[in-house]
């Protein structure tokens, strides 16, 4: 049993949108196999875990401002002409059917403005590990950099799918990426993100990065390096590239590193326990009748039955 679940809705949804046929709708032919995938996803979870806290995070800024100010590329190639996301519009259509359902539930929803879904799961993980295990669903390997042992904090990646999910703490990155358990940030900030628009430092790829984030601990900490002047520790190259770098450096780590302690009431007043029934049980049923996700929603409600004390 983990005591705390953060969900990446966001990823969660996307994956289940692009997973589950479009043919999958509504008795009006609306698409909802996003918000089947999605519950079925928690129900799986639920059942394969058994949490006793949950929370489905939101992006209530997908691109935040402070980001985008330290490093203009980020996202940037995600941008739709109207200056919001790609979503596509059958997903988007979707979104206020997973709020309304997560809330009949009784599923704690959390999003602060001006932060993303990364930044609300960073300031509830650092805060929920005080108390106890803490299990954070993703996609995004940029939430590698919370794994901490002594939670502990761990990852529960999606990559290989819900059913298959790989557990990824401090020993699991370090062996996969050779870095230190809790560098993944460091890796990423000077290896480079394409997905993100993070262009990464020029000429270094895995390996380097691997070695510079094992040797200084940090950019900070090769930052202090190159100010130090010293050519110990820079693999053949490197300290050049670093130099070059600078400037990015500075302003990758802004964008790259998850924010993990937003001040907001959202998060203060959130109530994350796991229902042990739907909240508003009419509610459901007219959601399951008019959007047809019966089937899931029983498979929610009795992996929420079976989770009770």
């Amino acid at each position: 049993m983990s005591g705390l679940m953060l969900l990446d809705t966001p990823s969660l949804y996307f994956r289940a949108f692009y997973g589950v046929p479009e043919s999958v709708t509504a008795p009006d032919g609306t698409p909802v196999n996003a918000v089947r995938g999605l519950i079925d996803m928690i129900a799986r979870l639920v059942q394969d875990r058994s949490p006793e806290r949950l929370v489905c995070t939101m992006d209530a800024d997908w691109r935040p401002a402070f980001r985008v100010d330290a490093l203009p590329s980020y996202k940037a190639h995600r941008v739709a002409d109207d200056g919001g996301d790609q979503t596509p519009d059958a997903l988007e259509a979707q979104l206020p059917v997973i709020d309304a359902v997560l809330d009949a539930f009784g599923l704690a929803r959390a999003g602060v403005p001006g932060y993303e879904a990364d930044d609300v799961i960073g300031t509830l993980a650092v805060r929920g590990a005080a108390d106890g295990p803490v299990d954070i669903v993703t996609g995004d390997r940029d939430l590698f950099q919370l794994v901490d042992e002594r939670g502990p904090v761990l990852v529960l990646y999606t990559a290989r799918g819900i059913r298959n999910l790989q557990v990824m703490g401090e020993k699991e990155v370090a062996a996969k990426y050779g870095i230190p358990g809790r560098g993944y940030g460091d890796y990423a900030t000077l290896r480079g993100d394409p997905s993100d628009g993070l262009p990464g430092v020029p000429g270094v790829g895995d390996k380097t990065a691997a070695a510079l984030v094992t040797r200084f601990g940090s950019v900070d900490g090769i930052l202090a390096a190159l100010d130090a002047g010293t050519d110990e520790g820079f693999p053949a190259g490197s300290r050049r590239k670093m130099e070059a770098a600078r400037d990015y450096l500075a302003s990758a780590e802004t964008v790259v590193r998850v924010v993990t302690d937003i001040d907001a009431p959202e998060l203060t007043a959130l109530d994350d326990r796991l229902p042990t029934g739907p909240r508003d049980p009419a509610a459901l049923i007219e959601l399951a009748d008019r959007w047809n996700l019966s089937s899931p929603v029983n498979r929610l409600l009795n992996a929420l039955s079976a989770n009770s004390p």
